[in-house]
């Protein structure tokens, strides 16, 4: 399987972008001769990752019958120093409300790590530079 995006120039450092049908925005900031009119780059890895993970983790949980009224993930990392600037430090943020969610720790858990340790090929590749921390938040406890 592969994957072809593309992405036109608009002018400054502004690209109008398209994968899979989907358009979207990139941009520099403004300090970095942009306009700021869509995301930069490396920040849309970090949403890549929580898409990715995300994805899993709903389909597993699905097939380990938790169910769940809601479910967020946040990301944020830090970016190296030196160019080229990676990211060194992940850390994401598995965020659920619903009833009875204690009693589905285990299994919640066992899909993260499922996900991050098998399925999500985004945090293969980001964990090549970088250490990815998890956090898992039941109920807002």
């Amino acid at each position: 399987m592969s994957y072809t995006t593309r992405i036109d120039w608009k002018g400054g450092m502004a690209f109008d972008g398209e994968l899979q049908g989907h358009p979207f925005k990139i941009d520099a900031a403004e300090n970095h001769g942009g306009k700021n009119y869509g995301p930069t780059p490396k920040p849309m890895m970090l949403s890549s990752l929580a898409g990715c993970t995300a994805m899993d983790t709903v389909a597993l949980l699905d097939k380990f019958k938790v169910s769940f009224d809601s479910f967020a993930v946040e990301v944020d990392g830090d970016l190296a120093e030196e160019h080229p600037k990676v990211y060194t430090n992940i850390r994401v943020k598995f965020i659920f409300s619903g009833k009875n969610l204690e009693d589905s720790r285990k299994k919640i858990e066992k899909a993260i790590n499922l996900s991050q340790e098998r399925y999500c090929g985004v945090a293969a590749m980001v964990r090549n530079t970088a250490e990815i921390n998890i956090e898992v938040v039941l109920n807002e406890s």
